[in-house]
């Protein structure tokens, strides 16, 4: 992994899981807004780092730790994890040792696949977030809703670096058709589930709402895919500094 930050580390802490061919940076916009009252940690997974191997979700977990130990820092006041970056935030949540005060899962792709269907998905997915990097962006609109320049150079630097390999292990350790983690009562209160209402991945909330049913569940109507965080960087974070301040 590589770690991107921005603010002052003795602030409080905001922890970035990212979404699929995007890079840590991409959180940058968003990072922005928050960077004078927090200290916004941006890690870019394995499988886009440069001469990096991925090895499993329990290592990327392992190295994010350790980065936050070095750092001196012993507690998370919110960690923000979008898209298939859910996944392993939630693993992260119901793994590490660090308290965390807050979650918010944007766009969550809390999808429970066999293995033989992810095995099917690499190839397709490789070429498309490879092909963001050989068209600079141009099909962008073809992968997700919107061609939004502002994002296009993060899924341009993630296709750049993508290995064949690192995503099959990736999607060969993610996704998995598992129950979804035990949670505490405690935990589930902390955290918000939200999907936007025309999303795809709105199909996921029916399931998360069984497994974490005492969590929060606002729906972001009429908004697509991780729409508020892309199109609106500022409102999406001061939404995130409302949900630390008033839970």
């Amino acid at each position: 992994m590589k770690f991107q930050t921005m603010g002052n580390k003795k602030k409080p802490v905001i922890l970035f899981f990212h979404a699929m061919g995007v890079i840590g940076e991409s959180s940058y916009r968003v990072a922005d807004y928050l960077k004078d009252k927090y200290f916004c940690v941006m890690p870019t997974s394995t499988v886009y780092c440069q001469n990096q191997k991925y090895q499993s979700k329990q290592d990327e977990i392992h190295q994010i730790e350790e980065y936050l130990q070095k750092q001196g820092i012993e507690k998370i006041t919110l960690v923000v994890a979008s898209s298939i970056g859910a996944d392993l935030g939630l693993t992260f949540l119901s793994q590490t040792k660090i308290p965390i005060e807050h979650t918010f899962f944007d766009g969550g792709q809390f999808a429970q696949i066999s293995r033989l269907t992810r095995k099917i998905m690499v190839p397709f997915l490789y070429l498309a977030i490879k092909s963001l990097y050989w068209s600079k962006g141009a099909t962008l609109s073809k992968i997700m809703w919107c061609s939004e320049e502002s994002i296009k150079p993060y899924f341009i630097e993630a296709g750049k670096n993508l290995r064949y390999k690192n995503l099959y292990r990736q999607m060969m350790d993610s996704l998995e058709d598992k129950e979804f983690p035990k949670l505490s009562e405690e935990i589930q209160r902390t955290i918000f589930f939200e999907f936007g209402s025309i999303e795809e991945h709105y199909k996921y909330r029916d399931a998360v709402k069984n497994a974490c049913p005492h969590s929060h569940f606002p729906v972001f109507q009429n908004e697509n895919h991780m729409q508020m965080q892309i199109l609106d960087p500022e409102g999406f974070a001061k939404m995130l500094d409302t949900v630390i301040c008033t839970d």
